[in-house]
């Protein structure tokens, strides 16, 4: 990514976007078949930014339709994989031309930080479309121990019709994490961006389209969870679904599979992560850089946010100096500021759903922060709980930061494991059979030491108990999720000579 421009120069940008309106089904833009559409706004501004297709059940069936006619004629599914690798690789370049523009579509259209899109969100985009393209034809399928007389293989196929159902929190980036597995295994897709953020999935089914995926393979079907999701999650014709949202949506899914076809179902939930920083830690600087980070890298609204800081109380002082020294510079503002690193909450009902809690905050012990900057916008908040607090329990996707301290090793692990939640942990010692213990302590999909991080595209990603299952974002366990393993079994039996005999 080139360097970043100044703030009236990506106004400039937004002012002559030209934004997709219309849902993408069999390689082309359409309206609803209803012809209903609803408005699409800048959270920051709360400005109208377009009308987008309020699509329903009649434009999910149509979508699934083209997908399964593309899946069965194999006119992606059976194509070559180094070709379908190819298609993608001139998705990536495609992405790579345009890659300012989505930056700035996906922070107008969701609060996100220019700064965090045009360095993190949009490479790490295209990065992991890349990485997916090239495994295609680099994963081997297995031959499994047998007699003389047999030979077994296990191979795979690609599952089918796929809905993927995305979070509002990373459009783009979400995006490529659920159509890079499933498009390089062979599947056809339905995608359903979240209502809040509609923009950039279109964008890129756009682009997918002209770097020669076949029509009917990328279906984007834009509305909301009643009128798109369940009809997805329900439908006959889909294969499996794979949702990252709320714990609560995600229950649905499971609904909705047993109530239809019993579909495949792998759930990316919340989380109430927990970040331990023991006695002996080292560089208490660099540890709260890592808090910092972890707490309100976009706002907050990241399921594996560090959102519990539980700190031994012997260190609690000295690293509050340092964590208030660098959340200065975590300036709050208007996104298109580069210099800006917290932003706007995606829209007014989970800004109003944040302030609750902020208000909640005012009744226990406020160490940084806790006000309001504007309609929208909340400064990074450190508040002092008890582990039962409901601030402490509850995901709150937002800035907002609950610190609770401890006085031993014990104590933490208890801590951090008492949540009905297991998506990610991290946690800060110096002795490093400390840190191997603690990390397989922890009840949680990933676990980092001495940092905050979620791994990279080589690791599997997801969680434990309510965090969701069923399979793994990210690595190349993420294409097991989008695959049917077949068992092939040959009988090398010489029948002709026994009866000759």
């Amino acid at each position: 990514m080139s360097e970043l421009l100044t703030t009236e120069e990506y106004k400039a940008i937004a002012a002559s976007l030209e934004l997709p309106q219309n849902a993408f089904i069999d390689g082309g833009f359409r309206p609803a078949i209803s012809g209903r559409t609803f408005v699409t706004t800048n959270p920051a501004t709360g400005e109208a930014l377009t009308e987008v297709a309020a699509c329903g059940a009649e434009d999910v069936d149509l979508a699934v339709q083209k997908a399964r006619e593309a899946f069965e004629d194999g006119r992606w599914s059976r194509l070559h994989p180094a070709e379908r690798k190819d298609v993608l690789i001139r998705l990536c370049k495609l992405l790579t031309r345009n890659a300012r523009e989505l930056a700035v579509m996906e922070s107008i259209d969701s609060g996100k930080t220019i700064h965090d899109c045009e360095t993190v969100d949009v490479p790490e985009t295209i990065h992991v479309l890349k990485w997916h393209a090239e495994l295609i034809d680099k994963i081997y399928d297995q031959v499994a121990p047998a007699s003389d007389d047999h030979i077994a293989m296990v191979v795979r196929e690609p599952v089918g019709v796929v809905g993927l159902v995305l979070p509002w929190n990373f459009p783009l980036l979400m995006l490529a994490w659920k159509i890079g597995p499933a498009l390089a295994a062979g599947c056809s897709v339905v995608v359903k961006p979240a209502a809040e953020t509609t923009l950039t999935a279109l964008r890129v089914a756009e682009l997918a389209v002209q770097a020669g995926l076949p029509r009917g393979v990328l279906n984007v079907v834009t509305g909301g969870g009643a009128e798109v999701g369940e009809p997805l999650g329900r439908h006959p014709d889909v294969d499996m679904v794979s949702f990252t949202g709320s714990t609560v949506t995600g229950r649905r899914f499971l609904h909705y599979s047993a109530d239809s076809n019993l579909k495949e179902v792998v759930l990316e939930l919340g989380g109430k992560n927990p970040c331990i920083v023991l006695d002996d830690a080292e560089d208490l600087d660099a540890v709260a850089a890592h808090v910092v980070n972890g707490a309100f890298w976009n706002m907050g609204q990241n399921c594996s946010a560090a959102s519990r800081l539980i700190v031994h109380k012997d260190i609690q002082d000295k690293l509050m100096d340092r964590i208030t020294a660098h959340a200065r510079e975590w300036i709050v503002g208007d996104p298109l500021d580069p210099q800006v690193r917290v932003g706007a909450l995606v829209s007014t009902g989970h800004f109003r759903k944040v302030s609750g809690y902020l208000k909640a905050a005012q009744d226990e012990t406020i160490l940084l922060g806790g006000k309001i900057v504007a309609e929208g916008f909340i400064e990074p908040t450190i508040v002092q709980t008890g582990a039962a607090s409901t601030l402490a329990r509850e995901e709150i996707f937002g800035p907002i930061l609950t610190l609770v301290p401890v006085a031993s090793f014990e104590e933490a692990i208890a801590i951090a494991n008492e949540t009905e939640y297991g998506l990610a942990a991290s946690i800060f010692t110096a002795i490093g059979k400390r840190a191997l213990r603690g990390a397989r302590m922890l009840r949680a999909g990933t676990v980092t030491v001495n940092s905050f991080g979620e791994g990279d595209i080589t690791t599997p990603f997801g969680g434990y108990k309510q965090s969701g299952f069923g399979g793994r974002d990210n690595s190349i366990h993420a294409h097991d999720q989008y695959t049917q393993l077949k068992t092939i079994w040959l009988d090398l039996t010489d029948h002709t000579a026994t009866a000759l005999d």
